[in-house]
C-alpha cells in the first residue's frame, strides 16, 4: 500500500456522526470562542511581544502582529472550512489524512507535538516567571529556571538554574482538571478569559496616556544597531542578522509573535465535542482570531510606547515580566495595576495551558484510533469520558520540557510546528476542492485557491525567518518522527491492516 494512502472521508464523517469515539458533545459557539481566546491570549501577548520587540522588530512589533495575523487569517479560513466539513478531533492531522495521505498525516501529527505540547511547556515556564514576579522574587532563580539558563546579577554573582518547579505544579493542576471533564474545563476557561481580557483592556486604556512618542522613533530597529550586553558584558541581543533589523526584523518579529496566534487552530481539535460543529466551528475559529488580533496590535503599541524596546532585552529589567515592569517603572500611581496584571496573566496562562493540553490529547486520541501510536493514548476514562491516560503521559513529557528546557527554545519550536500545520491545512483545502468538489461544505474558504496559496506562502516565509538553531532542532525532531513511523506506525496502521 502506498505511503500516501488516504483515509476515507465518508468513513471519517460516519465516525463523527455516530459518536463512535465516545467523546461528549458539550461545547457551543460561545464555549469555542472562549477556548480560542483562552489559548491565544497568553504567553504570546505578555511575553513574546516584548521578546519580538527586543530581539528583532522594535516598536514595529505592531506591524509584526499584522503580518502574522494575515498569515493566520488565510490559514484560519482554511481551518474553518475543514472543521465545519469534517467535525472530528484531530485537527490538521485528520485533515491531512483525508487529503494528502498517511505519511503526510503522520508528519503533521508529529509536528503538532511541537505546537501543543511544547506550547504548553512554554506557557508554563512563563507562568513560573510571573508567579515569581508576583511574589517579589521570593522563588530562588535556581528553582524557577532551566539548568541551561544563567545570569549574572548587578553584584557580579552568577546564578545557574536547576529546575523549574512552579511550571511543574501548574501542569499537574491543569492535567487533573482536564481528566475531570471537558465541560468543567470549558467553564473554568470561560471565567479566566473574562478576567484576562478585562485586564488587557484596562492596560491599553490606562497605558495610552503614558505613551512616550520618543520610544516609537525610529519605528524599526536601524541597521548597524550595536549589540546589547548585560551587566557582565555578555552579548544578549545582536542585530546584525537580516531578520534582526529593518523590515527583515519586522518579519523576524512576526515569526516570534506568531506563537501568540496558535489558539484559534486549537479550537478545531474540539470539533467532535461541539454541539453544532457546522455552524459553531467557523464562529469559534474566526471569531477568536479577530478579537485577539485587534487586542494584540493595540497592546503592542502601548507596551513599546510606555517603555523603550531595548529594555525588553535585559532579563534584570523587562524581558521576563515586561508588562509589570513597564507599569511599575513608568506608570506612576498605578502600582496596583501591575499586581492586577500579574494575577490576571497567571490566570490567563493557566487557560492557555489547559487548551494546549486538551488539543494535544485529542490529536493523540485520533492518532491512537488510527493505530499510528499505542492504544493507551486512546483509552477513555470510564466515568468522565476523557483520554485520561494520554493526559498523564502528556504531563510527564511536557513537565520534562518545562522543568529543564529554556522557554525561548520551546517557544520557537512551537512556532515551527504551528506554521508547518498551517501550510499543510492551507494546501489541503485546495487539494480537496479539486479532488472532491461535490462534498457538502457548510463553510467555504473565499477566493480559493488564492487564499490557500497565500496562507501557505506566508507561513513558509515565517518558517524560514526562524533562527537557524530552531530549524535544525525542528528538522531533527521530524527525522525522529519518520524513524518512529517506519519502525512502528506503518506496521500498526489500521488503514493498512484493512
Amino acid at each position: 500500500m502506498s505511503l500516501f494512502a488516504k483515509k476515507s472521508l465518508s468513513a471519517m464523517l460516519a465516525q463523527a456522526n455516530t459518536g463512535e469515539s465516545g467523546l461528549k458533545r458539550t461545547l457551543g459557539a460561545g464555549n469555542l470562542v472562549a477556548l480560542g481566546i483562552g489559548a491565544i491570549i497568553g504567553a504570546g501577548l505578555f511575553v513574546r511581544t516584548a521578546a519580538a520587540a527586543g530581539q528583532a522588530a522594535g516598536p514595529a512589533v505592531t506591524i509584526s502582529f499584522i503580518i502574522a495575523a494575515i498569515g493566520c487569517a488565510f490559514a484560519g479560513l482554511c481551518y474553518a472550512e475543514f472543521a465545519a466539513m469534517i467535525p472530528i478531533s484531530g485537527s490538521a492531522y485528520a485533515y491531512s489524512y483525508v487529503t494528502m495521505g498517511e505519511i503526510v498525516a503522520w508528519i503533521i501529527g508529529w509536528a503538532l507535538v511541537m505546537e501543543y505540547a511544547l506550547g504548553a511547556a512554554t506557557v508554563s515556564i512563563a507562568w513560573s516567571e510571573y508567579l515569581n514576579k508576583l511574589l517579589g522574587g521570593a522563588i530562588p532563580y535556581e528553582w524557577c529556571h532551566s539548568p541551561f539558563e544563567s545570569f549574572t546579577d548587578s553584584s557580579g554573582v552568577l546564578h545557574q538554574g536547576i529546575l523549574n518547579a512552579p511550571a511543574l505544579i501548574v501542569l499537574l493542576l491543569v492535567t487533573l482538571l482536564l481528566i475531570k471533564g471537558t465541560s468543567e474545563s470549558a467553564l473554568v476557561n470561560a471565567i479566566i478569559v473574562f478576567i484576562k481580557v478585562a485586564i488587557v483592556l484596562m492596560f491599553i486604556f490606562i497605558g495610552w496616556q503614558f505613551i512616550n512618542p520618543a520610544n516609537h522613533t525610529p519605528y524599526m530597529i536601524p541597521e548597524g544597531t550595536p549589540p546589547v550586553t548585560d551587566s557582565a558584558g555578555k552579548v544578549i541581543a545582536d542585530y546584525s542578522g537580516v531578520f534582526k533589523h529593518g523590515w527583515g526584523g519586522v518579519l523576524g518579529g512576526a515569526a516570534i509573535v506568531f506563537f501568540a496566534f496558535i489558539g484559534f487552530d486549537a479550537v478545531s481539535t474540539a470539533a467532535q465535542e461541539a454541539k453544532n460543529p457546522k455552524r459553531d466551528m467557523p464562529i469559534g475559529i474566526l471569531g477568536s482570531l479577530v478579537v485577539c488580533t485587534i487586542l494584540y496590535i493595540l497592546f503592542g503599541h502601548v507596551l513599546t510606547g510606555v517603555a523603550n524596546w531595548k529594555e525588553f532585552v535585559d532579563p534584570e529589567k523587562g524581558r521576563e515580566a515586561s508588562v509589570a515592569y513597564a507599569i511599575s517603572t513608568y506608570m506612576t500611581g498605578y502600582g496596583w495595576l501591575a499586581t492586577a496584571v500579574t494575577v490576571a496573566i497567571l490566570a490567563g496562562f493557566t487557560s492557555v495551558i489547559l487548551v494546549m493540553l486538551m488539543g494535544q490529547s485529542r490529536i493523540f486520541y485520533s492518532m491512537s484510533n488510527d493505530g499510528l501510536i499505542p492504544k493507551v493514548f486512546g483509552d477513555l476514562h470510564p466515568k468522565f469520558k476523557t483520554p485520561y491516560k494520554a493526559n498523564w503521559i502528556l504531563f510527564i513529557f511536557v513537565g520534562l520540557f518545562a522543568a529543564f528546557v529554556p522557554g525561548h527554545v520551546a517557544g520557537d519550536l512551537t512556532s515551527f510546528g504551528t506554521l508547518f500545520a498551517f501550510v499543510l491545512v492551507s494546501i489541503g483545502v485546495w487539494v480537496l476542492r479539486v479532488k472532491s468538489p461535490e462534498i457538502e461544505r457548510p463553510f467555504r474558504t473565499p477566493l480559493a485557491p488564492v487564499v490557500s496559496v497565500l496562507g501557505a506562502v506566508i507561513c513558509l516565509a515565517m518558517i524560514f525567518a526562524l533562527d537557524k538553531q530552531t530549524l535544525i532542532v525542528a528538522f531533527g525532531w521530524m527525522a525522529i518522527g519518520l524513524v518512529v513511523y517506519f519502525a512502528y506506525s506503518k506496521n500498526k496502521s489500521k488503514l493498512r491492516q484493512q
